[in-house]
Formats: structure tokens, sequence, C-alpha cells
């Protein structure tokens, strides 16, 4: 083969909007392990247990096939506290700064933004607003009942904000009404300030990031970023490239991967200057490889949209976008089984396939091919992996030579 073969690999995950504390996120990681084995024929020396800090959960992964062995070094980078911390808020507090990020965004021009780029994503950011209204006329009408029958507009109007406080609780709680309205107020405090945990957090990071490359104690260092974690991703990197510009092209080869990102949700904001600067930067950087991958059943990433060019910037720079179908991904019934889930679809991108698809998580994080050929594969890694899990001297079929700007088709 004429690519190199990684037999080591460095990960930096960032997650989305997720609490998931690290231990529940290594015990789902193995549970995924297992399942990529099966579909791609490896088979799995071992997994470390977790090395949980304030910045990061570490662990090890040795998988390997007939032909091959990687070690993976993978460290999930946190902000499950913070997003745990603003779960702790109360609902008094919670709904008026929901619907201030709700008018910021509208105001700020993010809404339009949402319609003109991808309509689905613009009825998601709509979803909890409208859910919300939707039990605030409930709760109106009962207060409503209540002050007729009692006489007493006083006792109605508590009436009413009692029935509130019992929908926000159910069926609120059940429809992560709670977490999706912390989502947007995250995302109004990112693009209007700095957070006091996150800001000094990525900056450590970040020094890991230009010291491992530095050192070249892996053949390829991944940063991946999913949903909002992408947004977070790309200002790591941006903190990466301002300690040492000259990332990537020299030390260990570097790639950022977004997948099932939410960029253009931050970026469409027109108050985030401060992050489309460090887009702007990161996707021209020359050392550095970036791939995007998109779904049009996840109505939780910008399917068929360039995150570069939809904020007006050279199309020179940025991502090469594949857009994947989970379909394809996934046995025929438990795709059935899980299509209406909006959540569980969007977390198809951090999870194993049960089929070889041109996307599998697994397989830029664990297996033998360079992320950078799989990205430009019209089939990802499928060419490269015999079916008894043997990596192929000639692979089956060329890797596509993709601009960078382009959108492809898997």
């Amino acid at each position: 083969m004429t690519d190199p073969i990684i037999a080591k690999r460095l990960v930096f995950h960032v997650g989305g909007y997720d609490p998931m504390p690290p231990q529940a996120v290594r015990r789902r990681f193995v549970r995924e392990l297992q399942r990529f084995a099966g579909t791609w024929s490896a088979s799995i020396a071992s997994v470390s247990e977790a090395e949980v800090g304030a910045d990061e959960a570490a662990w090890r992964i040795v998988t390997s096939g007939p032909n091959w062995r990687v070690e993976t070094d993978y460290r999930h980078v946190r902000w499950d506290d913070i997003i745990e911390a603003a779960r702790r808020r109360p609902t008094w507090r919670r709904v008026p700064l929901a619907l201030l990020a709700f008018i910021d965004f509208v105001a700020a021009g993010a809404l339009f933004g949402y319609f003109r780029t991808n309509w689905r994503y613009a009825l998601f950011f709509l979803s909890p607003f409208l859910v919300f209204a939707v039990l605030a006329g409930l709760a109106a009408l009962a207060g409503a009942g209540i002050a007729h029958a009692s006489g007493s507009a006083v006792l109605g109007a508590l009436a009413a904000l009692a029935a509130l406080a019992l929908l926000l609780r159910w069926p609120g709680q059940r429809l992560q009404l709670d977490l999706m309205f912390d989502d947007w107020v995250f995302a109004r405090d990112y693009v209007r300030g700095r957070d006091a945990v996150l800001e000094p957090r990525l900056d450590r990071v970040a020094r890991q990031i230009t010291e491992a490359a530095r050192r070249r104690d892996a053949d390829e260092i991944l940063i991946v970023g999913h949903s909002l974690g992408a947004v977070l991703a790309v200002d790591l990197l941006d903190r990466a490239l301002a300690l040492d510009p000259a990332l990537g092209r020299t030390g260990a080869p570097l790639a950022l991967l977004s997948v099932g990102s939410s960029i253009p949700k931050i970026g469409l904001h027109r108050g985030a200057r401060r992050f489309r600067a460090a887009l702007e930067r990161v996707a021209k950087a020359p050392g550095l490889f970036w791939g995007e991958y998109q779904a049009l059943t996840d109505v939780m990433n910008f399917y068929k949209t360039n995150p570069v060019e939809c904020l007006g910037m050279s199309a020179a720079g940025g991502p090469i976008v594949r857009v994947v179908r989970i379909s394809l991904m996934l046995d025929p019934v438990a795709y059935r089984r899980i299509r209406r889930n909006f959540y569980r679809v969007h977390c198809q991108f951090i999870s194993a396939n049960d089929r070889r698809a041109d996307y599998d998580y697994f397989m830029l994080l664990c297996g033998p091919v360079p992320a950078e050929r799989q990205v430009r594969s019209p089939n990802g890694a499928q060419a490269a992996i015999g079916p008894d899990g043997t990596l192929l001297e000639e692979p089956s079929e060329e890797p596509t030579r993709t601009c960078r700007s382009r959108v492809g088709h898997g």
C-alpha cells in the first residue's frame, strides 16, 4: 500500500452537549468497540481502565487484525461538569435565560441563517421553544379556569404558575426540555463571553496537542468534534495553532474530524466574531487536514452545508464534506427502531456500525488506515480491509482526489 499504515494513534474527542460522566462514556465506548470488532473482523487485545482527571478521561485501546495492530490513546475532553452544573440551575432561572437566548439568536440573524442553510436545523432550534409555548398555553388555560371559578385573578395567576411548573417537570423533563434550554443558554454564553472553567481547560489541552505533535509519539493525531463539540474542537485547534503555527507541517500529522457537527449553529450568530475568526484560521492552516461528516436523517447537523462557505469565507479553506447514509450503517431492523429517535440517530456518528460503511467512527479511531485516506476514499476503509479483517496490500479502489471544499456523497 502506498499510504502509511497507522500503528499508534492519539485521539482527542470533544463530545456534544451531553452530561454523561466519564465512566459512562467509557462503558458505552467499550460496548460499541465490541460491535466494531464483529463488523470488521477485528480483535481487541485490551481496553484499559479510565484515568479520569479534571480536563479529560483517558484510556488505551489495542485493536488488531491478521496483519495489523493499532494502539490508540483515547482522550475524552471533559465538559460534562459544566453541563451538570447548568442542570442544577432552578427552573425559575432556566426559563428566562432560555427565552433570552431565543431572542438573542433570532435578533442576531441566526434563525434566518438556519432556514437559509438547513431548514431542518431551523425547526430543531424552534422545537423546544414551541414545546414551551404549548405548555405555557395549557397552564394559562388552567389558570383562567381557576380564576373564573374562584373569581380571583390572583388565584388564577398562581394556579397558572403552579401548572406550568408541573408541566415543565412532566412531560417537560421527559422531553428533555431542560437540557435543550441549557444547550441554547450555553450557546449564547459561548458567543457573548468566556467560560471561567472551559477557557483554561481548552488552553491546557491545546498544550497537550502541541507537545504530543512535537514528540511524534503517534503516527497521527486526530481531533474529533461531535455535535456542539465540533465548535469546541475548532476553538481547541485554534489555541494549539497559536502555540505552534507549524502544527501539522512539522511533527506528527494532524487531522480534524467534525462529525454530526453544528458549527454554523454558533457561526451564523452575528455576534460570534471571535469564533468565526478562529474557524477561518483553522480552515486555512496549511498543515491541517479536515474532514466533515453529515447525514440527512440527523436533524442536529447541517446537512449538505460547508461550514466555512456558509459563513461567507473563502472556499479555498475548510473541510472535505462527506454526506453519509446512516441507514447503510445499521441492520435494517435496528435502523427502523431508532430512525424516529433524533438523539439516537445523532449519536450514530459516535457509535459502532452493524455494517461496513464509508463512515465508521471506530475504524477512524482504531483502524490501521489513515484518517485522511478514509475521508478521501468514496468507500472509507472498506476497500482496504478484507472480509477476514486483513489489511490489503493493494486497495481495490483508488481514493478520490477531492478538492477540500467539495461536498461528496457516500
